[in-house]
């Protein structure tokens, strides 16, 4: 068993400054728990913590149930893969990833075995004998990956593994990772500050800012039902919309009131959840797919308005459109066979019953 949890975890450096401010997190043995968020927010420094690479100043982290705070990093039983690949120039790709066995007097059967079977998982049979600067950045990181493999640990950290390949490498790559533990299995802690690669790697996805975690929960959870304004902008692509209105109560009914006059009845469903903070000021949330084309868009909870594009980004299967409502840089998806066209008016329909109203002060989603 490989359950990692952390309890009330710290990390506080010279001066007072707090890095991770006292978080909580269980992680399943054989799960997939990717760790996201912007710069700054503490996610690498929780990593390294789990790794015994950084100092607990307070609180206690525990894999397979036993605590390892006082454990050396070569003793916990982990494996951890960097983003700059840390390989060995001189070494051939075999004894890279033999290297770590070697050192613990493994048997050579024994190291064939497990080498060769970490390189069908990640198909570079072929590479063994060649030395890394023979390698593409995508071969050298699976070679990386092979080494952590090979080791057979309780738990696998990644630390932000992708960040040095280009665009294509790094789709092709989660790809690979997401296939490797489908089929290793062993639980798995990653970090990224990229919000594609969490969605599509995770069981879970840890969304943490300012050293602390703002949600946890699948990926879909997290996109259809967030917690915060934190998260709500955090999590997709591009990023959720947010327009200053004010929720108002009149004939029984409500609605919200936006800048630039335009008004737009709150569904009938979601009346009862949004009557209490009727009279109040509110972020209005609504995701770019959430804002189309109104032509012939009758579908309850759909109201529509006029808007003019500022910009038109044609992206094939889709075309986003940017306008702005006093002032708010807004993003719409429309099909690309829509009229859209900068400077040019058009209706646009705002799916009501996928918004998310946020309370300002806190950025609590009501």
């Amino acid at each position: 068993m490989a359950q990692v949890s952390l309890r009330k975890i710290v990390k506080e450096y010279e001066g007072g400054v707090q890095a991770v401010k006292g978080i909580d997190l269980d992680i399943a043995d054989h799960e997939f728990v990717v760790l996201v968020g912007p710069s700054g927010c503490g996610k690498s420094t929780t990593l390294r913590m789990i790794a015994g690479l950084e100092e607990i100043s307070s609180g206690e982290v525990s894999i397979g149930g036993a605590v390892v705070n006082d454990i050396p990093p070569r003793d916990r039983d982990i494996a951890m893969v960097f983003q700059n690949y840390a390989l060995y120039p001189h070494m051939s790709v075999y004894d890279n990833m033999a290297f770590g066995l070697m050192l613990r007097k493994f048997d050579k059967g024994e190291i064939r075995r497990r080498v060769e079977n970490a390189a069908r998982i990640l198909d570079i049979g072929e590479l063994l004998a060649r030395k890394p600067k023979a390698l593409s950045g995508g071969q050298r990181q699976r070679v990386a990956m092979g080494r952590a493999i090979v080791r057979d640990p309780k738990v696998f950290l990644f630390d932000e593994p992708l960040s040095n390949l280009d665009a294509k490498l790094r789709v092709q790559m989660r790809t690979e990772i997401k296939k490797v533990h489908q089929t290793v299995r062993t639980t798995t802690v990653y970090v990224t500050h990229d919000q594609v690669e969490a969605m599509t790697l995770a069981d879970r996805v840890v969304v943490m800012n300012g050293g602390n975690i703002e949600q946890v929960g699948p990926p879909q959870e997290l996109y259809h039902h967030p917690a915060t304004r934190f998260v709500a902008g955090f999590i997709g692509s591009p990023a959720m919309n947010f327009l200053p209105a004010r929720l108002e109560n009149g004939a029984g009914a409500l609605r919200l009131n936006l800048p630039d006059g335009i008004v737009l009845p709150v569904p009938a469903e979601r009346t009862n959840r949004y009557a209490p903070h009727a009279g109040k000021e509110v972020l209005l949330g609504l995701r770019p797919e959430h804002l189309t084309d109104a032509r012939g868009d009758n579908r309850p909870g759909v109201s529509s308005f006029q808007a003019v594009p500022e910009v038109v980004e044609p992206m094939g299967m889709e075309t986003l459109v940017h306008f702005k409502l006093h002032g708010a840089e807004i993003c719409a998806r429309f099909n690309p066979d829509a009229p859209a066209e900068p400077g040019r008016s058009l209706a646009m329909s705002a799916d009501l019953n996928q918004m998310h109203l946020i309370e300002p002060a806190s950025g609590r989603v009501l």
